[in-house]
């Protein structure tokens, strides 16, 4: 699909007024994407696990008004007003309306919570624009009802990209790719798509612990540090090299081969990491207690033999992947040995899902 399948013409019958809710998962990249070009275009190709229990709920309640000069909303964030987060909004209202035209004829009021904290490093803006997305692709649904369920994934995809990159890989489950691939069919820049090869069954069920090692805001966005790959003097073999993992992934993930999926998985960390350490101006989000839990993590693994791995977003926190069948064992190592890291102890259990969902009202 191009952009041109996601325009749509003038709409008839508009409804005076209703209300549409999603929920929409975060996702954890096993692939990175790390530099983009205009608008939210990704310079490498990514591959995620959609996650279970980070998600974020979003209701947009809408009502016909009577200027149609501009848009108009109103934002509350955990039930209060949220003027922080509106210019973000206003921006990807610009971005989207040439293919939700009817964005103009209503105001808005949308109210959006998350499952986990936000700026803590689970990708916050991944399910919130995803969430967002699905509502109003919710409303266009309403006013073309025989919109098939593919180009409704998919342009809720594409819409959820123009506002955060990662975002077009929260709407399905349970392995997304995002970002053109020749040897991926279909696969494309502009939303993303369920990986189409085969899985393992180890990697429908694996588990994702998330060690909240720093909950407050990171010292330097995503946004710009996405900027700063821009005469990165290491960003084209960075580059090939994704594209390259995303190949070496596919037997890995076929076979369930964890010994090759740990190797690789924690290398695109690292790499993510050693990309920002390395640009200009250089940056570090990784924590003292981040090093201590790779170490550790590390060193579990070599005295068990326990399939446990780490990758990390960007950001300082861990997040802990192993299979379900380990989950029992993983747990204590966590409290015994990891919580200490974690800010006041804090870490979420989560598991790959199957992507977002509708929720009636």
């Amino acid at each position: 699909m191009t952009e041109n399948d996601f325009l749509t013409g003038d709409y008839q019958n508009l409804p005076e007024k209703g209300k549409v809710t999603w929920k929409a998962p975060s996702n954890i990249a096993l692939v990175k994407y790390w530099g983009k070009r205009p608008v939210q275009i990704p310079t490498n190709p990514s591959i995620s696990f959609t996650l279970d229990a980070c998600a974020t709920t979003t209701s947009v309640t809408f009502e016909k008004k009577d200027s149609k000069d501009d848009f108009s909303f109103d934002l509350f964030f955990e039930g209060k007003p949220k003027e922080g987060f509106k210019p973000k909004i206003r921006t990807f209202l610009e971005r989207i309306e040439m293919y939700l035209p009817f964005l103009k004829e209503y105001h808005f009021t949308i109210e959006t919570s998350n499952s986990f904290p936000h700026s803590s490093g689970i990708a916050s803006s991944a399910s919130g624009m995803a969430a967002l997305s699905l509502c109003l692709m919710g409303i266009e649904r309403q006013l073309n009802p025989t919109m098939e369920e593919k180009v409704f994934n998919a342009k809720a995809s594409f819409l959820a990209r123009l506002g955060s990159g990662s975002a077009c890989r929260s709407i399905k489950g349970n392995l997304v790719q995002w970002g053109e691939h020749a040897n991926i069919p279909e696969s494309s820049d502009l939303y993303g798509i369920v990986y189409p090869f085969g899985v393992n069954p180890v990697f429908k069920s694996y588990c994702d612990t998330i060690l909240l090692v720093h909950k407050g805001q990171k010292q330097v966005s995503s946004t710009v540090g996405h900027q700063l790959m821009h005469g990165h003097p290491y960003a084209e073999n960075r580059f090939k090299q994704a594209f390259s993992n995303l190949e070496k992934l596919r037997p890995i993930l076929e076979s369930g081969d964890l010994e090759e999926f740990i190797k690789l998985v924690e290398s695109e960390a690292l790499t993510l990491h050693a990309m920002m350490m390395t640009s200009m101006p250089y940056f570090m989000l990784m924590k003292p207690d981040t090093l201590e839990i790779i170490n550790k993590i590390w060193q579990y693994r070599e005295e068990t033999k326990t399939p446990v791995c780490f990758t990390l977003d960007a950001g300082a926190n861990v997040h802990l992947l192993y299979p379900a069948s380990e989950k029992e064992k993983v747990q204590d190592f966590i409290k015994d040995k990891l919580a200490i890291h974690c800010e006041n102890g804090h870490y979420i259990n989560d598991r790959v899902g199957q992507g977002a969902t509708k929720i009636n009202n």
